[in-house]
Formats: structure tokens, sequence, C-alpha cells
């Protein structure tokens, strides 16, 4: 049976740098604990990565899927939907970002989660509850630069004068 949850947060960092590092897909390794490897499988015409694989850790066991990403709302929204999952039927999801106050950013995370296995609802809720809340939280760090790397690691180096 699928669910839709949604989590939100205020993070001190602008929509921008926000955005920079969730369309940071290859990086997120280095920063959300429970993925273990990405790779881009595709490309849109403007470069960006279309088609992603993530190997991560869930329910005590390795589950590996793949997203197709969204970027026709960017930087606003990030959005995907699952193509390819081997613990899950649907993992379709989105950021929004908006601006709060002065360099702040509100993010609404919101989850639509359908598994192939059948779990007890309590069991689901509170793993839904822990991805939800570990993704904004390790985001957080990141952008307020409270992880290690903080986020300096994630912008694009600036053009040097030859």
């Amino acid at each position: 049976m699928e669910e839709q949850v949604a989590e939100r947060m205020i993070i001190g960092g602008t929509p921008e740098h926000c955005y920079e590092v969730l369309a940071g897909f290859e990086r997120y390794p280095e920063w959300a604990a429970d993925i273990k490897s990405v790779h881009v499988e595709e490309r849109d015409g403007a470069g960006r990565p279309s088609l992603v694989t993530y190997r991560a850790a869930a329910f005590g066991r390795s589950t590996s899927y793949t997203l197709r990403y969204d970027y026709h709302r960017a930087p606003e929204v990030l959005s995907w939907v699952q193509v390819d999952g081997d613990l899950t039927r649907r993992l379709d999801g989105s950021y929004e970002l908006t601006p709060a106050g002065d360099h702040g950013t509100e993010i609404v995370y919101r989850l639509v989660v359908d598994l192939r296995v059948p779990l007890p609802g309590f069991v689901k809720r509170r793993a839904e509850g822990r991805i939800m809340g570990t993704a904004l939280r390790e985001l957080k760090a990141v952008v307020e630069g409270s992880h290690p790397g903080g986020l300096g690691a994630w912008r694009k180096p600036a053009a040097q004068d030859s």
C-alpha cells in the first residue's frame, strides 16, 4: 500500500545554495549517510542528471533504485519518479524550496512510498519518518556548514584568471 508523507524544515541558506546541494546527486554519498553509491545513467540536454541509480542502506540491508528527475519547475522544485527498484514499487517525491527570511529557505520534502514487501504500518511510518528527517537534517548540516566540508565543497569553483 502506498503512502504519501511530507516534512518541512527551515535551512539557513539561500534557495539557490540548497538547490545546488540537492541537485549534486553524485556528491550524496559524501553527506547522506544511507546513500552508499550514485551512478548517473543519463543527462538531459542541459547536462543535468536525468536518470540516476542509487545504492542505499534500508531496513538493515542494501537496496537499489533508479529515479528520473524532472527539472521543469527548477530551481523552486526538484522532483522525481522511480523507474526501477528492488524493494520499492514507487519512491516518487519532490523538494519544494521557498525563500524564508534573510538568506533562509523553507524546504518541503514530499515522498510517496510503495514497498514490494508488506510491512506493518507502524514500522513503515517509522522508517519513512527516519528517511525524511535524516535527509533534511543532513542537508541542513551541509548547507549551513556544520558538515565536514560544508557548502563550500558543493559550490562550483570560480573561473581562474590566466
